[in-house]
């Protein structure tokens, strides 16, 4: 039996669920795509690193906003640029995600109360 026939073998009912299971959501996971921010989603459905990243933004920020600078030593990181511009793409993921707000180049702040 070849690879490709061991792969492609039979099919049992286990393989697939009955068409009533319902679907679960599944935990986040490091690395996971950050979903579009829309009304009634909450933080949980983010991966734990973006869920740090919102929380401190939600509970520090004021309203000057934060740099990514300032955001990785906020998160215990260290400030050297390989630190930082993780954090920078992360928080740029998250303002075209709509999770954040940078109302100014480089300063982030927490999404804008819809109103």
């Amino acid at each position: 039996m070849t690879p490709a026939e061991a792969l492609s073998g039979p099919e049992s009912e286990a393989d697939h669920p009955p068409e009533s299971a319902p679907v679960v959501a599944e935990a986040p996971v490091a690395g996971s795509v950050v979903p579009h921010w829309r009304v009634g989603l909450t933080m949980e459905v983010l991966a734990p690193d973006y869920q740090r990243l919102v929380g401190v933004l939600e509970a520090e920020a004021g309203g000057s906003g934060l740099r990514a600078r300032e955001l990785a030593g906020r998160l215990g990181l260290e400030s050297v640029p390989a630190k930082v511009e993780g954090v920078r793409s992360k928080v740029k993921r998250l303002v075209e995600r709509g999770w954040l707000a940078e109302e100014r180049p480089g300063v982030f702040t927490p999404r804008p109360a819809a109103g």
